[in-house]
């Protein structure tokens, strides 16, 4: 056997020898979550693109078992962490966000049932082997953000919020004329 993370193996082989998968890996292992990755930080200047992202540490573990006493239904559990190089959407300048995922998978083929298992996922099996590596690349990119930013408006690079005005007289306000008209309305249905 080669490498755990790699080897495509069934859900019930995984399960019946409790494989435990070490994950130590790179961001540029797993090619889904570097081709995101790398469309993101695109829209920055290539100046200041981090040069070392593909290289950003992608660790944790896996545990195979069986969910039930019966070991009919394979599953997976774990952790893993990543961070990778993202663009904040509020101020557009690159940091690192951190990823985690920790996977409480059932592995079931399409014929298979879940019921009893509120505690846990469905992964859907579309072949009859499965691919650890394929399992922690498809949670973290279910981990990414819509829109990624620093966790601290403080953090951002020359980004200022708008502060509320005290001029009342400044303020918009888009619906008041319809609330004006409901109001009366309610008063006077007559008119």
């Amino acid at each position: 056997m080669g490498n755990p993370l790699q080897d495509r193996r069934t859900a019930v082989e995984l399960a019946s020898v409790k494989q435990v998968v070490e994950i130590a890996n790179k961001v540029s292992v797993f090619d889904g979550l570097a081709r995101i990755v790398e469309a993101d930080l695109a829209a920055l200047d290539p100046e200041i693109i981090p040069s070392g992202w593909r290289d950003s540490a992608v660790l944790g573990e896996l545990r195979f078992g069986f969910a039930d006493a019966e070991k009919r239904i394979p599953m997976v559990t774990g952790s893993a962490t990543a961070d990778i190089g993202a663009v904040c959407q509020r101020c557009l300048e690159p940091f690192q966000l951190k990823l985690e995922i920790e996977p409480k998978l059932l592995l079931l083929e399409t014929e298979q049932s879940a019921d009893g298992f509120k505690d846990f996922e469905v992964w859907e099996l579309d072949e009859q082997t499965v691919r650890p590596r394929d399992i922690v690349e498809e949670m973290l990119i279910m981990a990414m953000p819509l829109s990624a930013m620093h966790d601290n408006v403080a953090d951002c690079k020359e980004f200022t919020a708008t502060e509320p005005s005290d001029n009342a007289e400044e303020l918009v306000k888009p619906f008041a004329a319809l609330r004006a008209q409901m109001i009366r309305n309610d008063k006077d249905p007559a008119e």
